[in-house]
């Protein structure tokens, strides 16, 4: 079975065509993930050299918590030298933990021990008990709610989503 076919990449290929984000098979040269390179308002992956498939969630994430206008931008020279913000960084961690629970994957697919500095099992540590670094940051951009306001607002509290691309 090759990589493209496997449920996982399957789950996530759905989801990302479900939220509006752009998944084109292409050959990428060099990046910074193997496999892997963002454009426009899409992914571009090569399935011949992708090595960690919970790295397009991740990604997808960086998508999803820019501006609608820097999504366009994305893999262009116009795109601000700064891109993605810290902030951006963190929330693109804590959207691909909201997605990888939405879509039931173990937090191992996306946190893989190879990726994010070496601090994969802190993440999984910190995110399995609730501990959600940038999520006000996500309230902020109104992709979600946290525990308080979910309750006064009675809607369903972070890792649930209220949307999954800013506006």
């Amino acid at each position: 079975m090759s990589l493209k076919e496997s449920k996982e990449i399957k789950k996530v290929l759905g989801f990302l065509e479900e939220i509006g984000i752009n998944v084109i098979e292409k050959e990428v040269e060099t990046s910074f993930l193997p496999g892997l390179e963002l454009g426009p308002n899409c992914i571009y992956i090569d399935y011949n050299t992708l090595l960690y498939p919970g790295d397009i969630l991740h990604e997808a994430g960086h998508l999803a918590v820019t501006t609608a206008a820097n999504r366009n931008l994305i893999g262009t020279t116009e795109i601000a030298a700064d891109w993605p913000t810290e902030g951006e960084e963190i929330a693109a961690i804590l959207w691909s933990y909201a997605a990888s629970n939405y879509l039931q994957l173990p937090l191992e697919f996306v946190f893989h021990p190879d990726g994010y500095k070496n601090d994969s099992e802190w993440l999984i540590s910190n995110l399995s008990n609730g501990t959600y670094i940038g999520l006000p940051f996500l309230e902020w951009i109104g992709l979600c709610v946290g525990k308080e306001r979910a309750e006064k607002e009675q809607k369903a509290a972070f890792p649930a989503m209220q949307k999954w691309l800013r506006d």
